[in-house]
């Protein structure tokens, strides 16, 4: 190993981030262009990037929108970017919404909509449903990030009080042909949970979202209930009609990004070993069992002696009890170093693969086998700090977070325990 534990680490996240890169990913996935018109619309933290490496590498016409998180935008000669609010959505992503229906309205069997979709679909195209309004979508997401909900929940909650979610988008472009690019920031990679499946069917029912909301206590204002008591609030189903036009192709996964990082560790002479791209949880709790095996390889070289790395994504929950500045990335990483409590040759990264953790501008952050006596020095207690949800303080006091600015891209929580 040439290059220092953390520099390592550092590389390995780049390559996982890099592995679902728009301009890498798209291009394999052009469909060929039809006898009719080409429209482009997305909605996502990646969609901006998706849309100029499609508008690259597409040979003919074209025109579209989409919509991605304020700050994600980039250049494009013929898709129009705009940009609202994530993770709690704004009036401008119900206007994006809005015209996003509009802009697919009318098209005929001879035409292609090109949907390009990927994490932060959801909160980026709030177009409530009837009877309920952006302020009350405003206060179910707010209440559904603080719940510990799953986003598998999070985001059945959201289709069924959505007018363009759970299939509504893809039934609006019938007749026309449709082909779903789709980055991947859900555990499981299931098509209807990323961005909450705007253009693929839902299973799931109005009386699914209804025992989401009963288990973690959510309030729903009037409306909102109203629409999912009645049913009016029902998805496109798998098998309507309206959907047979549909193809979904997946371009980037967390398991892709896992699979780079892996290759980055082993051309250092490091072995990886991939424990699973879909963990799920509570952020302390998946810290703390992550330390246990991190603490069995690094004394008994079980699973793997060192040098080796262990490599995970997925998407964990933060059930919010404290005031501090949050982050499941920064949350698993200080239950982690607590877990390992300094621990010779144990050193880790985490972060989410769009540059943002929680709501903040921070990506995630690095954990060394000093973290603990850094943080003592410094007048911090490890466990307060855990207890008041304050990982991303934590981390920023000892300098060891991990910035990187918008990534353009989102692929889920990426982690990595580095043992020497």
């Amino acid at each position: 190993m040439n290059s220092t534990p953390r520099d390592l680490l550092g590389k390995m996240f780049a390559a996982a981030v890099n592995a679902a890169q728009p301009e890498h990913c798209i291009p394999p996935y052009l469909p060929a262009p039809p006898p009719g018109r080409t429209i482009v619309i997305g909605a996502g933290k990646a969609s901006a990037a998706m849309a100029q490496a499609f508008e690259r590498h597409w040979p003919g016409p074209l025109e579209g929108l989409v919509v991605t998180r304020y700050g994600y935008a980039v250049p494009c000669e013929r898709i129009e970017i705009v940009e609202a609010a994530h993770p709690v959505p704004d009036a401008a992503g119900r206007e994006a919404a809005v015209r996003l229906l509009k802009l697919v309205d009318g098209l005929g069997p001879d035409d292609l909509v090109i949907c390009l979709i990927s994490g932060g679909g959801s909160a980026l195209l709030p177009l409530p449903g009837e009877g309920v309004s952006l302020e009350d979508k405003q206060a179910i997401n707010r209440a559904l990030l603080k719940s510990g909900a799953t986003i598998a929940e999070m985001n059945c909650v959201r289709r069924h009080l959505s007018a363009i979610k759970g299939g509504r988008l893809a039934a609006a472009c019938f007749p026309a042909r449709v082909v779903n690019l789709l980055i991947s920031d859900v555990p499981g990679d299931n098509p209807m949970d990323i961005a909450s499946g705007p253009t693929v069917a839902d299973p799931t029912t109005c009386e699914d979202a209804l025992a989401i909301v009963r288990r973690y206590g959510i309030e729903l204002p009037e409306g909102a209930r109203f629409l999912l008591e009645s049913g009016k609030g029902e998805t496109v189903k798998p098998g309507d009609s309206r959907l047979a036009g549909v193809t979904t192709h997946l371009v980037a996964t967390p398991q892709m990004a896992l699979e780079a990082a892996a290759a980055v560790a082993e051309a250092a002479g490091v072995k990886p070993l991939i424990l699973g791209d879909s963990i799920e949880g509570e952020a302390r709790d998946v810290g703390k069992v992550m330390a246990g095996i991190a603490l069995q390889s690094a004394r008994r070289g079980q699973p793997a002696e060192g040098p080796c790395v262990l490599l995970s994504g997925g998407e964990t929950t933060v059930t919010v009890r404290g005031q501090g500045r949050g982050g499941r990335n920064v949350e698993f990483l200080l239950a982690l170093a607590i877990g390992l409590n300094g621990e010779p040759g144990v050193f880790a990264v985490a972060g989410d693969t769009d540059g943002v953790d929680g709501l903040e501008e921070i990506a995630g952050a690095f954990v060394t086998p000093c973290t603990l006596a850094r943080a003592w020095a410094a007048g911090v207690k490890p466990l307060a700090s855990l207890d008041a949800n304050d990982g991303h303080g934590f981390f920023e006091t000892l300098g060891d977070a991990l910035v990187t600015g918008p990534t353009l891209t989102n692929v889920n929580d990426f982690r990595a325990i580095l043992i020497v």
